[in-house]
């Protein structure tokens, strides 16, 4: 079935929908060779139409273990060549069999070539993806409907839950936490408590936790003004790590400030450097937003990562308080297990504090 992507600038890039499902989101794009499946699940894309560089999608098919959530929270997805037939051993469904029983809508045959250097042309944009016959007035209305801004309030879970373990008790604030981060903060040692996004500050301090974890999650951290308040409570209280989503909280709560990158950072490749010890390490990235160095002045706060490519931060941590976070995700695992130190590093810390 023929169908087409529109963007809002105007451009058109034609390929072939598998299903008439309308899709309207901000169009990204992911430069992952592999990890089709975790881009699909990441809460992180909630609200997003991602749009897959690597030309080959599918070819070693679905599983449920690769899974970073319940559901998938893609508003679409775009890829040049769709792999219908896997080969894997642990594959339990092809990638169209997996789109459709989910209900993504997916454009595939696209020059995503082009689609990508148009984003990095122009910057991220709203996108719709339709059917060839859509209208003028169905394309009008789709590109009409309000941006969203409670993606965060969409993918938090709606009640408490726990990962018990023997050791240091953790409150983790769940703003769309990948499953992988989960399992990296039990393997550590931790104790997990998982909370939803407005939880407040009393509800954590008031129990006994030796430390607090900010979980990445999508959109713009301005967006959420009742989390910013609740980590600016904690801080000083105990010892907390963020990543992604997280980290720009922590910024935003200590004074700083934060802005929209012009087509963000979204793969499995991307080198950052550590200041303290000079390597560079090869990171996963999901964020379309970055910590103002500038308004980090004067507010007690080291830079201790940075983006190779474009200088941005990718890590901080306070001089004398026990709290650090990264912009990248350790648990992502492309180095393969370069940066799952950071973990230990947070076990560590909560030993020491407590």
């Amino acid at each position: 079935m023929i169908g087409k992507l529109i963007l809002e600038d105007g451009s058109v890039f034609a390929g072939e929908v598998i299903s008439r499902e309308r899709a309207v989101g901000e169009v990204v794009f992911n430069t992952g060779m592999t990890g089709y499946q975790e881009v699909l699940t990441d809460p992180s894309y909630c609200g997003q139409i991602v749009t897959m560089t690597y030309p080959l999608i599918g070819n070693y098919g679905t599983a449920a273990v690769y899974d970073q959530a319940i559901k998938s929270y893609v508003r679409g997805f775009v890829i040049s060549e769709l792999a219908g037939d896997p080969s894997n051993w642990q594959a339990e469904c092809s990638l169209p069999q997996y789109l459709l029983s989910r209900g993504i809508p997916c454009i595939h045959g696209v020059d995503t070539r082009a689609v990508t250097r148009r984003i990095r042309s122009a910057g991220t944009m709203k996108g719709i993806i339709v059917p060839a016959e859509a209208g003028a007035e169905e394309i009008k209305e789709l590109f009409g409907r309000l941006p969203e801004i409670e993606v965060v309030a969409e993918v938090t879970p709606k009640e408490v839950y726990r990962m018990p373990a023997e050791g240091p008790r953790v409150a983790v604030l769940d703003y769309g936490i990948k499953r992988n981060i989960l399992n990296s903060l039990a393997k550590a040692g931790c104790d997990l408590t998982v909370f939803p996004a407005d939880t407040l500050a009393a509800d954590i301090l008031g129990r006994d936790f030796a430390g607090v974890f900010l979980s990445n999650g999508p959109g713009d951290p301005k967006d959420v003004p009742k989390s910013i308040q609740t980590v600016k409570e904690l801080m000083g209280k105990k010892p907390i790590f963020g990543i992604c989503l997280g980290h720009q909280l922590l910024a935003l709560a200590a004074g700083a400030d934060t802005y929209k990158l012009k087509f963000g950072h979204r793969g499995a490749n991307h080198p950052v450097k550590d200041l303290a010890t000079g390597r560079v390490y090869i990171t996963s990235q999901n964020h379309g937003y970055a910590v103002d160095e500038a308004t980090l002045d004067g507010r007690d706060y080291v830079v201790t990562h940075r983006a190779v490519n474009d200088g941005t931060i990718e890590g901080m941590k306070h001089r004398q308080l026990p709290i650090f976070s990264v912009q990248y995700h350790p648990e992502a695992a492309p180095g393969p297990d370069d940066n799952t130190y950071l973990f230990d590093e947070y076990m560590t810390l909560l030993r020491k504090e407590g």
